[in-house]
This record gives structure tokens, C-alpha cells and sequence, in this order.
């Protein structure tokens, strides 16, 4: 199922934050958006899985439209967010949470624990009382668990400690492998080539440039101009 987005403009209010972006993430690759604060990051995947309603262009999945029709049925038609501050319910626990997301397919609630067993030993726990690191695993299982076509990831590592940060980066990597398709949003370059196949550099709302994650990783100076970062 290739995501296609074709010049997508969407913002909030009176404001336009996307100003014709356009993207196509092909099944099975992952894809990564970077951008500093106030690119339209979060405005881009919000757009795309039916919280914010497009302006104008064109979201579509597979040749099916998604552009303007509501959330759920965007998700229905196999769009899942792990969406950014991982937004776990704090009255519910671990296994509820995971049977409220589960429909039937490939991914089952043994699946996903299997992928994030630190999950296992917190069933009982309520959202209150699990780590951030353990809330972003939550919130990947529970997206997982809609059997997704496609999964959008806004800044999954962000407030992470380090080596809890590298853990969901090893997930998602390992989810891209595998075969499903990826839409990482990012600030950190690191985090980005570390999963995907392509890199999307947004900027004012507007994709500046794509590049391989390899062009990347061999010239770290072609993200400067629009990420304002050293290059390490």
C-alpha cells in the first residue's frame, strides 16, 4: 500500500502551517520527516490521519481517498498514530489498553508483547505508573494492535533517556525492517537514519529537499541549511 500526499496545505485556525506539501512513502519503506520546531511536523501527520481536515490536495492510500473524511474511518482504511507524548489513558491499565486497540489480524496482543516485553511485566499497571519509556511501548502496542497499513511515529523518542530511546529506536527500526510501512517524524537526524529508508527535510511548511538516508549519512551538512544543527 503505497501513502501518497499531494500538495497538501492544512493548518489550525485562520493559519496555514503545510503549504503544498507533497510525499509518497511506497509499501514496506519508511520514510522520515525532519524539521525543526514549527515546520508543520505534527500538522503533517495530523493531516494525514484525519485530525486536522486538509485545505486542499490529496491523501490517498492505495488510489483509496482519505483527504477530509474523520478520524476513524481514516484509521479503518489502515492509518495508526503514535502520536507525540505518547497519550496513554492514566486510569487504565497495561491490558486494558491493549484490548480496547485490538482488532483481528496479524498483530495479537502475544505478538506485540513478544516485540515489547517490558509490556508483559507491567499488565496490571496503570498508565500513571509506567515510565516514559514504557508509555511510548504502550502506545506502539496499542497502535500495532489496529493492524496498521501504514504507522505514523510523531518524535517516539523525544523526553526519552538515552537508553530508553535507543530501545524504541531499535522497535520501530525492527517494525521497518519487517515490512511495514513508516512515517517517522523527527528533529534529531540520529533518530531518523537510524530507521528509515528516505528523509523528507521539512521547512515554513514546505518540503525543501528529500535524500537517501544514505546521502545523508555519507554529507550530514545537506540537513543544516533547513535543521540549523551542527554536523557531527
Amino acid at each position: 500500500m503505497t501513502l501518497t500526499v499531494e500538495d497538501v496545505h492544512s493548518g489550525y485556525g485562520g493559519g496555514t502551517v503545510l503549504h503544498g506539501v507533497g510525499l509518497a512513502i511506497p509499501t514496506g519503506t519508511a520514510l522520515a520527516v525532519l524539521g525543526r520546531n514549527g515546520a508543520g511536523k505534527t500538522t503533517l501527520v495530523h493531516t494525514i490521519c484525519g485530525l486536522i481536515k486538509p485545505r486542499a490536495g490529496r491523501i490517498a492510500l492505495d488510489g483509496l481517498e482519505l483527504a477530509g473524511r474523520p478520524a476513524h474511518r481514516v484509521a479503518r482504511a489502515g492509518i495508526a498514530l503514535v502520536p507525540q507524548g505518547r497519550r496513554v489513558f492514566a486510569s487504565l491499565t497495561v491490558a486494558e489498553h491493549l484490548a480496547l486497540s485490538r482488532r483481528r489480524g496479524e498483530w495479537t496482543v502475544p505478538r506485540v508483547l513478544q516485540l515489547l516485553p517490558r509490556l508483559q511485566e507491567r499488565l496490571r499497571n496503570r498508565g500513571n505508573q509506567l515510565s516514559g519509556g514504557e508509555a511510548q511501548m504502550l502506545a506502539i502496542a496499542r497502535a500495532l494492535l489496529t493492524q496498521p497499513k501504514v504507522l505514523l511515529l510523531d518524535e517516539p523518542c523525544e523526553g526519552l533517556a538515552v537508553d530508553l530511546a535507543d530501545r524504541v529506536r531499535a522497535v520501530v527500526a525492527e517494525l521497518a525492517r519487517g515490512g511495514l510501512t513508516v512515517l517517522l517524524v523527527e528533529q534529531q537526524p540520529e533518530h531518523a537514519l537510524a530507521v528509515a529508508d528516505r528523509v523528507a527535510l521539512l521547512a515554513d511548511g514546505m518540503v525543501a529537499s528529500t535524500h537517501t538516508a544514505a546521502q545523508l549519512r555519507a554529507d550530514p551538512s545537506l540537513t543544516d541549511h533547513v535543521l540549523s544543527v551542527a554536523s557531527h
